[in-house]
C-alpha cells in the first residue's frame, strides 16, 4: 500500500495567503471555466466573499457547465432557501456530505467528517488547502472579525490536477450510490458505483502562456477510512525524520499522537530548530485545552511554541529545510490532531520546491516574529489551577472519544 504521495514534476504552484488571494484566484478560474467545476469545502458560508463564489458558481451553471458542490453534514448543514433556489435554476447540482440526523454526534461514526477543501476546474487546474469558502473577516460564531485569519491554499497545473479530480469524482459517484440504496434504487446504485472519472484534454492556461514561470515536484496527499488511512502522518513523520536544519510548521488544532510528538523531539534533540505556530484565541474548548497539556513535553525539547494572536489561526501547513538541498512544504486541510489524522477526509499538497518552500517559510517566519507571542516554560506553571483542571479534562475527553470510536492514538 502506497504511504506516500506520487510526486511528479512539471508542476505550476501558486501559493494563496488568506481569502484576499484565494477567493479572487478561485472566482476567476471558475469564470473561465469551459467544462466542469468540482468544489468540496467543509464550510459554504454565504457572507461576504462566499457569497460572491456561490455567484461564480451561479454564473458558470447558467452557462450549461456541470457544477458539483459538496459540504460536509456539520460545516454546512443546509442551505439557505434563496441560494438553494438560486443553484437550481442555473443548475448547480449540491450535496451534503453525512448529515447528522436526529442523533446527530450521538453515533461515533458520525465524526468521520468531510473536512477536504478541493476544487479542480475542467481537469486543468486544482485549489487545496485549509481555506473555507467563508469570508476572512466573518466568522459564524463569532462574528465579524477584526483582522483576517491566518490560513493557506494553493493554486495548481500539473499531474496533481487529475489526482483531485479522481478524488472528488470517486467521492461524488460514492454519494450519488448512497443516495440511490436509501431510495431502493439498487441498479442505479450499481452504475453510480461503477461511474469513473471524467478524461479531458489538457486546457491551455492563457495566464501564463507568455510570462517567466518556474515548476515544481509536488503531489496530493489523502487521508480516508479506506485506502488512505496514515497516508498524511506517514508523510509528516517521513518529512520531519528527514529534516537537518529547521522546521516550521502552523497548525490551528494541534494535539499530535506519540509518534509525531516523539519525532518532533527527536528532531529537536539532533539540533534541528522546530518553530510550531498555533492557536492563540479561544475558539472550541477541546482543541484549546486540549492542546496545553502536550506542550510542556515540547517545550522541554527546546521545541520552539508561538502562539497566534493577531485573529484566528486556521492553517495547516509546514516547511522543513526551505533554505537547503531537500526542502519540503505541505499545505492542506489536516490538522495534527486526532479528528482529522484518524476520522476525517483530508486532503494536502506536498511540494519539494526551495522557492515554494522559502515563499511559504517567510510567510510563517513573519506572523511568528510580528503577529505572535512565544510560549515559556514559565508560562505553563503560571496557569491558574482551574485552567490546568480544564487542560486535563479536555485531554481526558479527548482520549475517551477517541476509545469510543475504536481507535488509539
Amino acid at each position: 500500500m502506497r504511504t506516500h504521495p506520487r510526486l511528479h514534476d512539471g508542476h505550476q504552484i501558486k501559493l494563496l495567503k488568506g481569502g484576499a488571494e484565494f477567493f479572487p484566484e478561485l472566482i476567476w478560474a471558475i469564470d473561465a471555466a469551459r467544462s466542469h467545476i468540482q468544489l468540496e469545502t467543509y464550510i459554504f458560508d454565504f457572507h461576504g466573499d462566499g457569497a460572491l463564489v456561490a455567484s461564480a458558481l451561479e454564473r458558470a451553471g447558467r452557462r450549461g457547465l456541470r457544477v458539483w458542490v459538496v459540504v460536509d453534514g456539520i460545516g454546512t448543514p443546509r442551505l439557505s432557501p434563496e441560494w438553494r433556489t438560486r443553484f437550481d435554476k442555473a443548475g448547480v447540482v449540491w450535496r451534503v456530505y453525512s448529515p447528522l440526523g436526529a442523533l446527530g454526534l450521538l453515533i461515533p461514526s458520525r465524526w468521520r467528517r468531510l473536512h477536504r477543501k478541493l476544487c479542480v476546474i475542467d481537469g486543468h487546474m486544482a485549489f487545496c488547502g485549509g481555506i473555507n469558502i467563508l469570508d476572512d473577516l466573518h466568522d459564524p460564531q463569532y462574528g465579524a472579525l477584526k483582522a483576517p485569519r491566518l490560513d493557506f491554499a494553493v493554486c495548481a497545473t500539473g499531474a496533481l490536477v487529475q489526482q483531485v479530480q479522481e478524488a472528488t469524482t470517486q467521492l461524488w459517484w460514492r454519494m450519488q450510490a448512497v443516495r440511490h440504496v436509501r431510495q431502493q434504487n439498487f441498479p442505479e446504485a450499481y452504475s453510480s458505483f461503477k461511474a469513473s472519472g471524467l478524461h479531458l484534454p489538457w486546457l491551455h492556461d492563457v495566464r501564463h502562456a507568455d510570462k517567466p514561470h518556474w515548476v515544481a515536484r509536488a503531489g496530493l496527499l489523502l487521508r480516508d477510512n479506506v485506502l488512505h488511512r496514515t497516508q498524511i502522518e506517514k508523510a509528516y513523520l517521513k518529512a520531519i525524520g528527514m529534516a537537518r536544519h529547521d522546521i516550521v510548521m502552523a497548525n490551528a488544532y494541534f494535539l499530535p499522537g506519540r509518534k509525531l510528538r516523539h519525532a518532533l523531539i527527536h528532531a529537536a534533540h539532533r539540533g534541528v530548530r522546530v518553530r510550531l505556530l498555533l492557536q492563540g484565541r479561544y475558539e472550541y474548548f477541546m482543541q484549546y485545552h486540549a492542546a496545553r497539556p502536550v506542550y510542556r513535553q515540547m517545550l522541554e525539547a527546546g521545541v520552539e511554541i508561538y502562539e497566534y494572536s493577531q485573529s484566528f489561526l486556521h492553517a495547516k501547513v509546514a516547511v522543513i529545510d526551505a533554505d537547503h538541498e531537500r526542502p519540503w512544504a505541505t499545505v492542506g486541510s489536516s490538522n495534527l490532531d486526532p479528528f482529522s489524522l484518524l476520522l476525517a477526509r483530508e486532503a494536502n499538497v506536498v511540494v519539494a520546491d526551495g522557492i515554494f518552500a522559502k515563499q511559504l517559510a517567510d510567510a510563517l517566519i513573519q506572523a511568528i516574529a510580528f503577529e505572535s507571542e512565544r510560549i515559556l516554560p514559565g508560562a505553563l506553571s503560571g496557569r491558574s489551577k482551574l485552567q490546568r483542571v480544564m487542560d486535563w479534562g479536555a485531554f481526558g475527553l479527548m482520549r475517551f472519544a477517541l476509545w469510543l470510536s475504536g481507535h488509539r492514538y
